[in-house]
């Protein structure tokens, strides 16, 4: 017996097709896509019509490269790896007038997206006047020494949060300087909008895609919507190795791990925090034979489960699936989707795709 991480690869497809609703995506696939698989996915989205994707890491974008030879693929950090960048015809983000200004002749002839900081605060310019002055300055220089502006994008990091009004803030600064800017320049590509922000308004006007990700992969970004926005495709499943009954007062696991307060009886089961499943998920139920019980310890390799008769060895127990999803967690305040998905350990689980 052996955890087991599993994905329907038909549903992981059909759920694709049901959350693009007929809009250009720009898929998200940065961190091993949401540690779905970076191969897998990136023929789940060709095979949904997507040919835009975006990453942070150069390997990423390099193997993605690899699986869509036809693409267009969009590193959402800078690089200063330009070989690698113009060989496999990879678009970067330019994420300020310094990097401009420190960069300029190795930037000859790369695809380039200028990046609004916004409210995230986290990488691009400060102004749009910045993004204007790099756009004269590159244009003052010879054709064969011009990076390419293809795009220009932002993030919404506040498109999840609805007690404050910073998405409204972010967004109308985003589209006040933007509807500006198409006034004078043409760019191939314009995105911004994350999963939060596509389900909240829709494709905007004037934008080529969106770039959603989590809700690709089959969790909600915030906890007012349906479950039925988006389906879980992965299930996480472990089995009860071992029935112990506990009596008031006694103990098990390493420095007392678990101590009961009544005669318990006990499911061993053989999965644990070196699987990747985070203390706070440990917190709450899992389910086997199609009912809810308490995790009431976590160790390295084991839980333990509270269980009555019905339970059994050999029985299955699921953590994750689309009946006990990543976001019911996530809004239980087990950590964020991509936070529940990244701990997953894919070496110790058994991968299964089906």
């Amino acid at each position: 017996m052996t955890a087991t991480w599993t994905l329907d690869s038909q549903v992981f497809k059909d759920n694709i097709k049901h959350v693009m609703q007929g809009q250009p995506v720009m898929a998200v696939v940065k961190n091993n896509a949401y540690h779905y698989g970076l191969d897998f996915a990136v023929e789940a989205f060709m095979s949904a019509g997507i040919d835009t994707f975006s990453t942070t890491v150069l390997h990423e974008a390099v193997r993605v490269r690899e699986l869509a030879p036809d693409a267009t693929v969009f590193l959402m950090n800078p690089s200063t790896e330009f070989d690698v960048l113009k060989a496999n015809s990879i678009h970067m983000t330019l994420p300020s007038l310094d990097f401009y200004m420190t960069h300029q002749k190795d930037l000859a002839g790369i695809n380039v997206h200028l990046e609004f900081e916004n409210l995230l605060h986290r990488s691009g310019f400060k102004t749009f006047d910045e993004m204007k002055q790099v756009i004269e300055l590159n244009q003052e220089q010879g054709e064969e020494h011009q990076m390419k502006i293809a795009g220009i994008w932002t993030h919404f990091g506040y498109a999840d949060e609805f007690e404050v009004p910073d998405y409204d803030i972010e967004k109308e600064a985003w589209l006040t300087g933007l509807s500006d800017m198409l006034e004078h320049y043409h760019f191939d590509y314009i995105h911004a909008q994350n999963s939060a922000s596509f389900v909240r308004d829709g494709l905007f006007d004037q934008h080529t895609h969106v770039r959603p990700g989590i809700i690709l992969y089959g969790s909600r970004p915030y906890s007012s919507l349906s479950t039925d926005v988006t389906v879980q495709s992965l299930t996480v499943s472990a089995n009860v190795i071992q029935i112990r009954t506990l009596e008031a007062g006694e103990s098990a696991g390493y420095s007392f791990a678990y101590t009961a307060d009544k005669r318990s009886r006990i499911a061993v089961i053989d999965i644990g925090y070196g699987d990747g499943i985070l203390r706070t998920r440990s917190k709450h139920d899992c389910v086997i034979n199609g009912r809810r019980y308490p995790i009431r310890a976590l160790m390295m390799s084991h839980l333990f489960v509270e269980v009555d008769e019905a339970v059994k060895p050999g029985d299955t127990v699921i953590l994750y699936s689309n009946d006990i999803r990543i976001d019911e967690h996530t809004f239980k305040g087990v950590g964020a989707n991509s936070e529940q998905l990244s701990a997953l350990n894919h070496h110790s689980l058994k991968k299964e795709i089906i």
